[in-house]
Parts: C-alpha cells; sequence; structure tokens
C-alpha cells in the first residue's frame, strides 16, 4: 500500500528541541552552514518550542516584535540575536576555526 504525501504528518523542529542542549546543538548546527538568514529561522523555531510568549517577556521584545525579527530571511540585530539566546538558556561562543 503506498502512502501519499500529503497523508504523511508535517514536521515541526520545535517538538524536537526539548532541552537547552537540544537548542544548543541545532543552533550550532545552523551556524556551522553560515547562513545569516537560516540563523534566524532557527532562533524563531527554538522561540516556537519554549513558548514565544515566554522568550518575548523574557527579552523585553514584543511577540510581534520577535515573530517580525526571527521569520525566515529576516536580518535581526545582533544584541536581538544575544537577547534571545539569553531567553532559550544558550550562548553564542567563538571557536578557532583551526585546531593547531
Amino acid at each position: 500500500m503506498k502512502k501519499r504525501i500529503a497523508d504523511l504528518p508535517d514536521f515541526d523542529m520545535a517538538q524536537q528541541l526539548k532541552s537547552e542542549e537540544d537548542i544548543a546543538a541545532y543552533i550550532t548546527m545552523v551556524i556551522e552552514d553560515g547562513d545569516a538568514a537560516e540563523l534566524a529561522h532557527a532562533l524563531g523555531v527554538a522561540a516556537k518550542a519554549r513558548g514565544m510568549s515566554e522568550v518575548a517577556k523574557s527579552t523585553g521584545i514584543t511577540r510581534e516584535a520577535l515573530y517580525k525579527a526571527l521569520k525566515p530571511n529576516a536580518k535581526p540585530r545582533f544584541d536581538t540575536i544575544n537577547k534571545v539566546c539569553a531567553a532559550l538558556g544558550v550562548r553564542l561562543v567563538a571557536q578557532p576555526a583551526h585546531s593547531q
């Protein structure tokens, strides 16, 4: 029996992000890909996993502004990224590009 694609359940990445470790691994993977627009989207997915209202409250940014800043292809300011990361319980860190 064949299944149609339309019959498959929708995949929601936010449902997979259950801990700060999951969120950190997901965001790290996106950063390693080097796509700034995808980073904004990934932060939005992580914020959805945590609860957009809770993240908005923690950052001091309205929920509507947060949705706008974290939509696909958005270009949020660095301070917005930092606030969202802090609200998610993760932080961005720099590592040497080449190990010795």
